[in-house]
């Protein structure tokens, strides 16, 4: 850091303007170009489905499938059976020769592809369990075993299974506006997840020999058509999970009697399947706002434990534009829920969880389901479904309409660590989360995993700080991100990669996006203008299928705001940020030239030469800068200046006149790739502090290094880039002058 002379004129005197060469855009990721260029390279192109701001075309369109399902659990057996007429609607402008229907649970069939395509290697210490399952045992039986394929008089229709996704060639084909009714019949033996994993199947408990069952992916599903993909008839492979259309659910349900139900819609028949004095107590529910109320109580579930009824009961349930359904039935439930006001409308906070949940679950989960749906509807729009169910599944966490399971139990003496308490609480927030999106804002997770985890995840960020001060969230604050950007390149992805792709399926799906929208909001945008952006993009696309582009036109035109700088950067490359403070000079104002400034010309505005007199800005040569140099201005020490302000300016403009004393020229750098705002924080000499903010597009002339000088009334003592680390910048050695020495982890 030198001293070198350099000419600055103050008010009535122009700078001429120092001149470097152009310096071409670095490339750190895995793109090559402006780094401020337009997007109109990576974005779709906008059309009567998908308008250039956003939004849905006027002729957007999507189909419709609408289910009757009856099923049975067997609970001895762990098998499920179920028959379902669908109803399809053809509401695009194509002729369809064929429909797509997924078959999700066939990913754990024997013939299943998922396993073929994952590396293995050899685990050289492992449990005897382990070991039986890897090499000695058969694999379960698995998937669907499909029984018939109708159409709606009864005649077969013909079909053909690829994995898990099933055609059935239509007879006839569909025309616009078409309806198409065909029913099938199937059965599959339910997985225990925590042995062979899944995102839904049973958890056994061996003490007592009942099963929790969360069930989902449980009955043939319509495949998403679009004016994006046509069919989107992508394989399930294991990660990237599910896209779905909307449609109503008529759903019966047949267990054992002493079995306790929750699933996706309402329950129409709950006089039949519970007592008298539940139904009193759900009434109750009904008209409590401030805490839950009991209705299948502990006692009443230990109970249920040891019944083991061969009788069975019908629970029948109703769900009205919807993508999905689930369901979660075990005797050992204990049933909990509290009302819930949104503006005009109540919902319902509901939560199932056996007694090894408890005390955690019954103090935590229901008030969890009810702040969750309080926190999302205010960013977004009002929660339209009657009810969240929140269910106790250990090793899980996975979302459907109204319904989700979550992990996070006591210990054996009913002892709950605050990690356990916060990760329960994080996840429920997370799952009850995704009914905003992707279950209303419905984005393609077969696509685009980042659409609905991402945005979920930054949304689930927002909650948990407004839950309570200082909550220790893993995803959201930008320093938590560093580890993975500062990482290997070679295992790293764009955000914008498919969801079977990536190495870093957290850190690349939930962690990274939920960091970029959070630094949006904070530190680029803006807290008013994202939320009204963000908020526009929700109440455009509930109940729709957005695509990537639909999101990021949309953020751009509710908020006047040119994000391509940062979608190029954060989504579509690896860049990770790093601003360096790269030099400061400081300088004192004289009437005397230096011998390399007597010569210098000065362009004054648009028009011609300034021959002087002027005043100059100087320093010392070869000398190092020191905070405690105190070259202090004084205006009646400079003839020149003091003589134009006696001459020209009036009292008032003298009152109102700044007083700075001393001068600096601070360089910036940026050995990073991701474009920033510069965050900048000074500590004068009596440690009073002042913070500046320049905006991204500072870079646009040059991508390595910027200036910004700095006229003030006391020394500067400290200069600091990004002190509340805001913009996930993976290197703050550089961001301090004088240079602080930065303490290992071992320190």
């Amino acid at each position: 850091m030198k001293k070198i002379a350099l000419l600055v004129l103050l008010p009535v005197i122009t700078l001429a303007q120092e001149k470097s060469a152009p310096v071409a855009p670095k490339q750190t990721g895995k793109y090559d170009t402006n780094k401020f260029s337009q997007m109109y390279d990576l974005l779709a192109t906008p059309n009567m489905f998908r308008t250039a701001a956003g939004a849905p075309g006027p002729a957007y369109y999507q189909q419709q499938a609408d289910y009757k399902i009856d099923i049975e659990l067997d609970d001895k057996n762990s098998k499920l059976s179920g028959s379902e007429t669908v109803t399809y609607t053809n509401n695009s402008p194509d002729t369809l020769e064929y429909l797509w229907v997924q078959l999700d649970q066939n990913q754990q069939a024997k013939t299943s592809q998922s396993p073929l395509a994952e590396s293995q290697k050899i685990d050289q210490v492992l449990p005897a369990e382990k070991f039986a399952t890897d090499y000695l045992r058969e694999k379960p039986d698995r998937g669907f075993h499909i029984e018939y394929v109708k159409d709606v008089k009864g005649a077969p229709l013909s079909y053909t299974i690829n994995q898990t996704m099933m055609r059935i060639n239509l007879p006839v084909p569909m025309k616009p506006g078409d309806k198409f009714v065909f029913s099938t019949k199937w059965w599959y033996n339910i997985n225990n997840y925590r042995k062979e994993g899944g995102r839904s199947g049973y958890e056994l408990f061996e003490k007592d020999g009942n099963k929790i069952y969360v069930i989902a992916q449980f009955y043939p599903r319509m495949a998403v058509y679009n004016d994006v993909e046509g069919w989107q008839n992508m394989q399930f492979w294991g990660s990237g999970e599910f896209a779905l259309p909307f449609g109503n659910f008529d759903v019966n349900i047949t267990v054992p009697a002493d079995h306790v139900i929750d699933a996706t819609g309402e329950l129409l028949n709950r006089a039949e399947v519970f007592t008298p004095a539940q139904v009193k107590r759900y009434e109750l529910a009904q008209k409590t706002f401030d805490k839950p109320v009991v209705i299948v109580t502990q006692e009443e579930a230990i109970a249920n434990e040891k019944g083991f009824s061969d009788k069975k009961k019908t629970w029948r349930f109703s769900a009205k534009n919807v993508r999905d359904f689930g369901i979660a039935s075990s005797r050992k439930f204990i049933y909990d829920a509290m009302a819930v006001k949104l503006n005009n409308k109540v919902v319902m906070a509901e939560s199932v969880y056996p007694k090894e949940a408890n005390p955690l679950w019954g103090d935590y989960s229901t008030i969890t389901v009810a702040h969750t749906l309080k926190s999302y509807s205010s960013h977004t729009f009002d929660y339209p479904y009657p009810k969240a169910v929140s269910v106790s599944a250990e090793d899980q966490g996975m979302e459907y309409p109204m319904i989700c399971w979550n992990y996070g139990r006591p210990d054996e003496n009913g002892v709950t660590s605050d990690r356990i308490k916060h990760g329960m609480i994080s996840v429920i927030i997370h799952e009850v989360g995704h009914n905003f999106f992707p279950m209303i804002v419905n984005s393609d997770e077969r696509q685009w995993t980042w659409m609905d985890e991402g945005l979920n995840s930054f949304m689930q960020y927002m909650a948990e700080q407004e839950l309570e001060a200082n909550y220790p969230s893993n995803r959201g604050p930008a320093k938590n991100i560093v580890p993975y950007m500062s990482g290997d390149q070679k295992f790293l992805e764009p955000i914008m990669s498919n969801s079977e792709n990536i190495y870093q399926f957290g850190n690349n799906a939930y962690g990274k996006p939920a960091t970029g929208l959070n630094i949006l909001r904070e530190t680029v945008m803006g807290r008013e203008l994202f939320d009204h952006a963000f908020k526009v993009y929700a109440n455009r696309w509930k109940f729709k299928h957005p695509t990537p582009e639909d999101f990021f036109r949309t953020m751009e035109d509710a908020s006047a705001f040119d994000l391509d700088w940062f979608i190029r950067g954060w989504f579509y490359s690896t860049d990770f940020v790093d601003i360096g403070v790269e030099d400061v000079k400081q300088y004192y104002v004289s009437e005397t030239a230096t011998t390399d400034l007597k010569d210098v010309k000065v362009r004054r505005g648009r028009f011609g030469l300034d021959k002087g007199p002027f005043v100059y800005l100087v320093s010392g040569q070869n000398a190092e800068v020191n905070p405690n140099d105190k070259k202090a201005l004084k205006i009646e020490d400079v003839k020149l200046l003091s003589d134009y302000v006696n001459q020209n300016l009036s009292a008032d403009e003298k009152a109102n006149l700044k007083a700075p004393k001393y001068f600096y020229e601070v360089t910036f750098n940026k050995p990073g790739g991701m474009l920033m705002p510069i965050l900048v924080e000074i500590t004068y000499e009596d440690d009073s502090k002042e913070s500046f903010k320049y905006p991204a597009q500072i870079w646009r002339k040059n991508n390595d290094t910027v200036r910004k000088v700095y006229a003030t009334a006391k020394a500067i003592k400290k200069i600091q880039i990004d002190p509340n680390l805001e913009t996930a910048d993976i290197d703050v050695t550089n961001n301090t002058w004088p240079k602080q020495e930065v303490k290992s982890k071992f320190e």
